[in-house]
């Protein structure tokens, strides 16, 4: 008769998985919660303590680490050797191992980092030519499906279920370290160690000749988990990315706002008294470029605020909530992906991949305290100009590098974003803007090296500009602002994004 060894934290199933074990002529072995649940519904276990002669210790940190249990596990039935040494021991070999671990990832600490579990599973998983592992109850029908047709697990599924197991330890071992690696979110840690499980499939990459998927890292959850596809076909990887982009940046706005993103990069961004004014307003900073883009905003969506957004083609909108009308006006439209999802949470890291490893980075948080902020030019900005300076500077540390944006009543009127000079992004948000910014505020993401490009934004009817300022030809710059009657604004900090 086989031997199954059965050890639990998470019971789901675990008695009925027993019972049919039992049913089909295994004798069991198991040890505490998991054995007591087990004889509770009245049937045959052995305790492990009875097998190894020691009841479990030091507050049940020890209860399977013996020769017994581990020789059982370990042996190798091909090897006589290890036959010799099973008999010599009067040690019987076991033939499954079911453990699940400790929830560590949600309730991190001492006491939950499992010694005894991660060791009967990795011995089972190295012996899986002799052994069966189970680590997920999802995973007991498909064994006892194979035990009652062919009378034991196969080799390619014992095979499956213990690099199934393996995976699980090496996830719960990254948990551990990242957890007791103790250093802050603004040091980069001296080791990365990344764990992710594929959550959902998407309809393709970047390109439909590419794959493309949602990982998710091993205890964490993110606001994509939560989010709800109310209508619209499958999602692809670049809805996922250019949502991330819309989403993340209109949270940054207190008032009702809409930001419409296409290929990663705002197009239109507004703040208005109401949601429907905010889209109406964002669309029409750039409505060619709107066209198939992803739109955000930030409050309960009803009926004409979806009425003004339903006959634009959109590729995806995200909105906390949505009225019950709004949400049949917007369902309608077969081909829009609708989605209702929480607020995204705060960033620690980036990682982008590169040859042979990544490059990692903290987060770029973008500040508003103008305490640290300088006016450098002989006019300074009226109290109505700074709201539109925070705006501006807020899209702008959204938006490609190299990146200038325009606005005027919290309103991007014009976006130059991902071009090689910052003449150019100028030039590019001077045209989208046609004139629509006349007296408004300008936005650079980086210093001005040369005063060509101020004077473009000057040419433009822009009255406002902040930028990070530190250019060997600052005060080029600066004079340039002064000529032409422009207030100036040096931040002290640069938001590349590429």
């Amino acid at each position: 008769m086989p031997t199954a060894l059965l050890s639990v934290y998470d019971k789901t199933g675990i008695v009925e998985f027993a019972t049919e074990l039992s049913r089909a002529g295994w004798n069991l072995l198991s040890s505490g919660g998991t054995a007591r649940a087990i004889e509770a519904a009245g049937v045959a276990v052995t305790d492990v303590a009875d097998l190894t002669g020691f009841e479990a210790m030091l507050g049940h940190r020890v209860v399977t680490l013996h020769p017994k249990v581990h020789a059982g596990i370990l042996a190798d039935l091909d090897d006589e050797s290890h036959r010799a040494d099973l008999a010599r021991h009067g040690i019987d070999p076991i033939s499954m191992v079911v453990v699940n671990l400790y929830p560590f990832s949600s309730e991190p600490g001492i006491e939950l980092i499992d010694i005894g579990g991660p060791t009967l599973v990795r011995g089972a998983a190295k012996n899986h030519a002799h052994v069966t592992v189970v680590v997920r109850p999802s995973d007991y029908a498909t064994v006892l499906d194979e035990i009652r047709v062919h009378g034991g697990v196969s080799s390619s599924t014992r095979r499956d279920l213990a690099t199934i197991a393996f995976r699980e330890i090496a996830t719960y071992d990254i948990a551990i370290a990242n957890w007791m690696s103790g250093e802050s979110s603004s040091t980069l840690p001296s080791y990365l160690f990344i764990g992710a499980e594929r959550v959902q499939d998407l309809r393709y990459g970047e390109n439909p000749h590419q794959s493309g998927a949602r990982y998710r890292t091993i205890g964490e959850t993110g606001w994509w988990d939560a989010a709800v596809q109310h209508g619209g076909k499958e999602l692809s990887y670049l809805n996922l990315y250019d949502t991330e982009a819309a989403w993340r940046m209109v949270h940054q706005f207190d008032g009702p706002a809409c930001v419409i993103v296409k290929h990663a990069n705002p197009c239109g961004v507004a703040v208005a008294t109401d949601l429907e004014a905010a889209y109406r307003a964002a669309n029409d900073c750039d409505p060619v470029s709107a066209f198939g883009g992803i739109v955000a905003l930030n409050r309960n969506v009803d009926a004409a605020t979806a009425s003004a957004l339903a006959p634009v083609f959109t590729e995806v909108v995200v909105a906390p909530s949505y009225d019950a009308d709004a949400l049949g006006i917007l369902t309608a439209k077969k081909n829009l992906r609708v989605l209702s999802a929480p607020a995204p949470s705060g960033r620690c890291v980036d990682v982008r991949t590169i040859d042979g490893g990544f490059l990692v980075q903290n987060a770029d948080v973008v500040s508003l305290d103008r305490s640290n902020w300088k006016v450098v030019t002989e006019v300074s900005p009226s109290e109505s100009q700074w709201a539109d300076v925070e705006f501006a500077w807020l899209v702008c540390a959204g938006v490609s590098s190299n990146a200038i944006v325009f606005a005027k009543n919290r309103l991007a009127l014009g976006i130059g974003a991902g071009q090689q000079n910052r003449l150019d992004s100028a030039r590019i948000a001077a045209t989208r803007a046609a004139g629509r910014a006349e007296g408004g505020v300008c936005a650079s993401d980086a210093f001005f090296p040369f005063r060509d490009g101020l004077d473009a934004v000057a040419e433009a009817g822009i009255t406002v500009v902040v930028q990070p300022g530190g250019s060997v030809r600052d005060d080029e710059v600066i004079a340039a602002a002064n000529e032409h009657g422009i207030a100036m604004v040096f931040t002290g900090e640069r938001h590349f994004k590429h």
